[in-house]
């Protein structure tokens, strides 16, 4: 055994530290690039934001040390009291934490931040990991899909109580894990649907909406029911059940909206419905009923939530993307001056300290959410393709020593990693290029921050670990 574990040098997987610390510098450079100016030190001056960089980046290091020397068997036995304490941590950063930009996400201790939802990322991979390697733990049992959505559920919860809207989206890319170990495809088929109702929701009044819903209700059951008159006098049943409705609506002056009539006649003949489809042993009749219940209720939720719970902001950053409203002074100036930046900087790009957007501040977070923007301004479109195919390789690669790990838990975690990193890479990126809303999370590595980089760091050396004790007895 001990023998074994004087090779884990010689077993850890070199390739994926090469990449990290040539990210780590990459974004360092342009932290760099971002805070400089004529009256610049020196790039080692802790007065900027670049020297302060260079001390997380060696703290990160230690870091990655000290995880790396911990036990395997530690990550695995303690994967639920961390998830506990991350818990703890998340509920008291809602009384306890400073508030930055209207988020109570931090503890402030003397001139030190720290943002725990990032360290919860890594730990919420270590108890899901721990959770699905359990013997016999089958994801077709609906039980055991339930707790794996609750222990996804928590932190995102709480995050979203700061509220940091962005970090906590960052738990759903964890679905990939759960179809990697087995959650059935139909959930994945659910879930682009409500992506599309989501979409379409935010696009057209949601009466219209439902009665698309309605109308694609009854397609279906004319394309499964054999017998087409039953599809017809259902319609009918709907039609006159819907015009009774509006006709004593009218007489009555009950002043009830077109959305509440359709509500209530869909729970009237859907009663109906029902009722005969037991009579005469209608097949699908019920399924189609709840489908449409369920998408329709998930609209109107959506509509609430968009209006009421969502801040002005976020409503006009996600409306810009979706072309519903154009704020290039407003909601919209940081992705408009993000594409400038990032245009601006043609095939080869301006050079080095040579972006004049940068230089100028045009686009705000530029050294944080909007890091992407400096590397297409000054190194243009050969180091995006670059910083591009750094992190196409690394999540690659993760992927692939996932795949080799000799237990579950492991395997798991791996595919953990890939995913939160993935989320991260894709959201930043696409959101620099508005492609996606604006929702605030960092680009792994590069962007500036301590508490983002030491969590990348710590959940990229745990699995480092896991792969290089592989051989080692269990």
């Amino acid at each position: 055994m001990s023998s074994r574990r004087n090779n884990i040098w010689v077993n850890i997987d070199w390739s994926i530290i090469g990449i990290y610390l040539v990210l780590v510098f990459l974004g360092w450079v342009n932290i760099y690039s971002v805070e400089y100016n004529e009256d610049t030190k020196g790039i080692f001056d802790i007065s900027h934001r670049y020297g302060k960089q260079l001390i997380w980046i060696i703290l990160a290091l230690v870091l990655a040390f000290i995880f790396i020397i911990i036990d395997t068997n530690f990550y695995m036995y303690f994967a639920y009291p961390l998830y506990i304490l991350m818990m703890v941590l998340l509920i008291a950063v809602l009384f306890l934490g400073k508030e930055i930009h209207g988020a109570k996400s931090w503890f402030a201790i003397g001139g030190f931040q720290f943002q725990p939802s990032e360290f919860a990322k890594f730990i919420t991979g270590l108890a899901l990991a721990r959770f699905l390697s359990t013997t016999g733990l089958n994801l077709q049992n609906y039980r055991q899909i339930v707790k794996s959505f609750i222990i996804l559920a928590l932190p995102v919860i709480l995050i979203l109580l700061q509220p940091d809207t962005g970090s906590s989206l960052v738990y759903a890319s964890l679905a990939i894990v759960l179809f990697r170990e087995g959650l059935p495809g139909i959930y994945a088929i659910i879930g682009l649907a409500m992506a599309v109702l989501f979409i379409l929701t935010l696009l057209f009044n949601k009466l219209y909406v439902a009665l698309g819903l309605i109308f694609l209700a009854f397609l279906f059951y004319f394309l499964l029911e054999p017998k087409k008159r039953n599809v017809f006098i259902g319609f009918a049943i709907f039609a006159v059940s819907g015009g009774i409705f509006k006709i004593v609506n009218e007489l009555f002056s009950w002043n009830l909206s077109n959305s509440l009539i359709i509500l209530i006649n869909l729970g009237v003949t859907g009663i109906i419905f029902t009722v005969l489809s037991y009579i005469h042993k209608l097949k699908h009749v019920l399924a189609i009923f709840l489908f449409v219940v369920g998408a329709i209720t998930f609209t109107y939720s959506v509509d609430y939530v968009f209006h009421n719970i969502l801040e002005e902001h976020q409503q006009k950053r996600i409306n810009v993307v979706l072309g519903v409203e154009s704020d290039p002074l407003g909601s919209g100036y940081n992705v408009n001056q993000s594409k400038i930046a990032i245009g601006s900087g043609g095939f080869w790009g301006k050079g080095f300290l040579r972006g004049t957007q940068t230089k100028f501040n045009f686009v705000p977070e530029q050294s944080t959410d909007f890091i992407f923007c400096t590397i297409g301004e000054e190194w243009g479109f050969v180091g995006g393709v670059v910083l591009i195919s750094l992190f196409m390789l690394l999540l690659l690669r993760i992927l692939y020593v996932a795949e080799r790990q000799r237990t579950k838990f492991n395997r798991i975690y791996g595919y953990s990693v890939f995913s939160i990193l993935f989320f991260h890479f894709v959201i930043n990126i696409g959101m620099t290029i508005g492609l996606v809303p604006v929702i605030g999370i960092p680009l792994p590595f590069i962007s500036y921050g301590g508490s983002s980089l030491w969590a990348f760091t710590i959940l990229i050396f745990i699995f480092l670990k896991m792969d290089a004790s592989r051989t080692e007895s269990l």
